[in-house]
């Protein structure tokens, strides 16, 4: 019999989350069935969309959602074998069992030499994010001007990479002075702290004063409504995420956004990745080879420890990780 430990959501979260929000808890798990396998947790993710999905999805008492590379331990079931590495979107947990068909093995390819927590960052979910935002929502192209913010984190430090692969300027904004100095390190061509500017809109327009043909946006609110009024005429705005307004009690107000979209007859998409997930593989594949040929550069903030999950996520939402926020269990 394996006791898994488990970190369920004991409150909604008010505002920001607090570690009195979570409860670590022990699962006596069965014996497995035909068919079934049994999972240890290596490496689990902390995501910003687990703040507004808990709110959506999840019950007071569940298990805390988000994704882990685990590692097979046992199976009865033919196509999984013993010690093999998988994805699995099965919450925080350090054992679980599945009948497999949630699984994502790890490429056949991965090199020995590759951290296999990059399935959850730049080679998983978050580098997805940014190959499809950038190709399929913003469309960029060569000789463009891409904005992104929140761009020392997971997704932004992997978009402004993409788009210099792609021939594009990148400018990018984070929220301090050593995480400008790592985006201006993998290739970005201006990189600001957007806390100690005394004004966002002439950073943005020191950075570059022709505008913006493409923004990635992370963050929302304030940065969003400022940053659209200097995009170019019909500019495209990939919305990824709303950081800025996840912990909010009170919803923000205004400025709107339709006159400038009206006047430079601008395209905007909110988008999920889920939606590409037929070309999963083609991205994978993608970001793979980049990583290994050098162009892509990986940075995780890598907490220790499993029963450190609330403190890792909590500091993510905090913006304290430089690149992807992973804890090793």
């Amino acid at each position: 019999m394996v006791t898994a430990k488990v970190w369920v959501l004991k409150k909604h979260f008010e505002g920001f989350p607090k570690t009195s929000d979570f409860d670590l808890k022990k699962i006596e798990l069965p014996n497995l069935k035909d068919g079934e396998l049994l999972l240890e947790s290596v490496f689990l993710s902390v995501d910003p969309y687990m703040r507004p999905y808990s709110r959506m999805d999840m019950k007071e008492g569940d298990i805390m959602i988000g994704t882990q590379v685990a590692r097979i331990v046992e199976s009865k079931n033919p196509a999984f074998t013993v010690g093999a590495f998988v994805v699995a979107r099965s919450g925080w947990r350090t054992h679980f069992i599945s009948d497999g068909k949630d699984l994502q093995l790890l490429p056949s390819s991965w090199p020995e030499s590759l951290p296999k927590s990059l399935a959850l960052g730049t080679v998983g979910m978050p580098g997805l994010t940014a190959y499809f935002g950038l190709l399929e929502v913003c469309k960029m192209k060569p000789g463009e001007t891409v904005l992104v913010n929140a761009a020392a984190g997971a997704v932004g430090s992997v978009v402004g990479q993409l788009a210099k692969i792609g021939g594009c300027k990148v400018v990018g904004c984070a929220g301090s002075d050593d995480k400008v100095a790592y985006l201006k390190k993998i290739g970005f061509d201006e990189a600001f702290n957007y806390k100690t500017v005394t004004s966002l809109d002439e950073a943005l327009r020191k950075a570059s004063p022709d505008g913006y043909d493409c923004f990635f946006d992370n963050v929302g609110g304030e940065f969003a409504s400022i940053a659209i009024n200097q995009m170019k005429k019909y500019g495209r705005i990939a919305v990824c995420g709303a950081i800025s307004q996840y912990n909010d009690s009170v919803p923000q107000k205004g400025p709107y956004v339709q006159v400038p979209m009206i006047f430079k007859e601008l395209r905007m998409e909110g988008f999920i990745v889920t939606r590409w997930n037929n070309r999963r593989e083609e991205g994978l594949k993608a970001l793979l080879k980049w990583v290994l040929e050098g162009k892509v550069k990986c940075h995780e903030q890598v907490t220790e420890g499993f029963e450190n999950m609330p403190m890792a996520f909590i500091g993510m939402l905090k913006g304290e990780n430089l690149g992807k926020a992973i804890v090793k269990v």
